[in-house]
């Protein structure tokens, strides 16, 4: 069992700014420190509208007046896409004490209807956008009690006292690998995961951040909206991500939290265009909820840009490790952050701490927890500094006949390491003979292509995979290789659907 100290964290930044990182009980007492210390700063740019903090706070006061009748740990179920609307009522209900139920907007009526009646909510909030699908779920339950995200109160609310254990959110794993759950987390957890995403690099406060991730995923919610108000930042909304680089041009954002598919494009993009799609303005990407390829880190430090990869799940608030020194140890997923304890057992990542979750909401019998411990899942070793190595899933890894057990992810790891691979799964098939093989599929980079200049590239990549192939133990050596033209279906928040047996 091992901690580490936020201690580890202060030479990634100066003094000043490290002290200011502090550790708060709840979303309401830090949302109160904001306002008082941020006050006439721009919090959030929206469809074409600015909001000062103070302005936030008088809106959220009105607004908390929409669930003034329900008492403390209710759940209140929202339902709206990225905007300030959001902002606003997940704000307004945390900081009343109540529990923010995030559906993704993508659910269908009866989807939204299951989860309602699932998670006991008292209210539903959405936005006009969402009119039709709210039509549809009150035709199943009239008394479904509904509040839209626009209209605000005249009355003011109060915010509550609200504790560090009491409940503040409840969230949706990614279910990639299985059924989706639902996260509850503690006020406390939400904040640690907040303050986790001030370490590791030197600009923290008042940053300039676009955000593209749904708010729906624990990684925008956490990293990109909870730590961009912490830190008296303006968070520039991207409603519609076929407008990610106009609204880049327009904002020029100094920090972005990006999943590495997003990085890969803009950076592909870029080459294209001979001019960085992310803006010059632009220092620092934090970098996950999927593997980062350490040819990306490379790429962005040529153009100025710290990509800072990290690891974590909606089980820990998001955050719990971050690399501070990726451009040295690219294919790590870095430092421990602090207030959490880790063991290794049989090689799968162990966790528990402050910014675990309480519990899976509706699933009392859940095999992920041992004394006290969430077992991630996830296989991982540690090196001799510290450093997190995330080395495949435990769901995915492949038994073969010979008795021999395979992770894709650590195998994939070793071809990724090719410039020009973009992206690559191993998985499980069959040779002409009906025998059980290992095969590869891998989606080339065709910027590093064009730059090779090669007279015939499939025989160019063939022979370098090969070459990669022939260093790999016997028992892992892939038995067919396929380089795609497209590339592989992906979930919601852009991570790979591995192909099922």
């Amino acid at each position: 069992m091992k901690t580490q100290s936020a201690k580890i964290w202060e030479k990634y930044t100066d003094a000043v700014t490290f002290s200011k990182i502090r550790d708060m009980d709840s979303v309401a007492q830090m949302w109160e420190s904001c306002v008082k210390e941020y006050a006439d700063r721009i919090a959030v740019s929206d469809n074409g509208e600015t909001y000062s903090f103070s302005r936030i706070d008088e809106e959220v006061k009105r607004y908390r007046t929409q669930f003034a009748d329900l008492d403390k740990g209710d759940r209140v179920v929202l339902l709206i896409p990225n905007s300030y609307e959001f902002v606003r009522a997940f704000l307004a209900v945390t900081t009343l004490g109540l529990t923010a139920v995030i559906l993704p907007v993508q659910l269908d009526p009866k989807a939204v209807f299951g989860c309602c009646m699932k998670f006991g909510a008292k209210k539903l909030v959405y936005q006009k956008s969402m009119q039709d699908k709210i039509d549809q779920v009150l035709a199943i339950k009239p008394d479904l009690c509904v509040v839209k995200a626009e209209e605000i109160p005249e009355e003011e609310t109060d915010a509550a006292f609200v504790a560090g254990t009491d409940p503040c959110v409840i969230m949706f794993t990614g279910g990639t690998t299985g059924k989706s759950k639902g996260v509850l987390l503690s006020n406390a957890a939400v904040m640690q995961g907040t303050v986790n995403g001030c370490y590791g690099y030197k600009d923290v406060f008042f940053q300039r951040y676009l955000l593209i991730l749904p708010l729906s995923h624990v990684f925008g919610l956490i990293r990109n909206l909870m730590t961009s108000l912490y830190t008296g930042s303006d968070l520039f909304i991207c409603r519609d991500n076929k407008d990610m680089f106009r609204d880049i041009a327009a904002f020029k954002p100094t920090a972005m939290v990006m999943v590495p598919a997003l990085a890969e494009m803009a950076l592909n993009l870029s080459a294209k265009f001979g001019r960085n799609m992310l803006g010059d303005d632009l220092k620092t990407i934090i970098c996950g909820a999927a593997p980062v390829a350490p040819y990306l880190v490379g790429a962005y430090h040529e153009k100025g840009i710290a990509l800072l990869p990290g690891y974590g799940l909606t089980e820990s608030a998001n955050l719990v490790s971050g690399n501070p020194e990726s451009l040295r140890l690219s294919d790590s997923v870095g430092l421990m952050f602090p207030n959490q304890e880790y063991r290794i057992e049989d090689g799968e990542l162990w966790l528990k701490g402050r910014n675990m979750l309480d519990c899976y909401v509706g699933e009392e019998e859940n095999d992920s927890f041992e004394d006290g411990w969430f077992k991630t899942g996830d296989l991982a070793r540690v090196d001799e500094e510290g450093y997190l190595y995330i080395t495949g899933r435990i769901k995915e890894i492949i038994v073969l006949p010979s008795g021999e057990n395979v992770s894709p992810a650590e195998v994939e790891a070793y071809f990724n390491a090719l410039e020009f691979v973009q992206d690559s799964q191993v998985f499980e098939d069959q040779n002409d003979r009906g025998e059980t093989i290992l095969a590869l599929e891998i989606v080339p980079r065709q910027t590093v292509l064009a730059k090779l200049q090669k007279d015939d590239p499939a025989a160019y990549m063939m022979e370098k995979l090969g070459e990669v192939n022939r260093t790999l133990p016997a028992y892992c050596q892939i038995g067919k290789i396929v380089i795609r033209d497209q590339d592989f279906e992906r979930s919601p928040s852009m991570k790979i659907v591995r192909y099922k047996k």
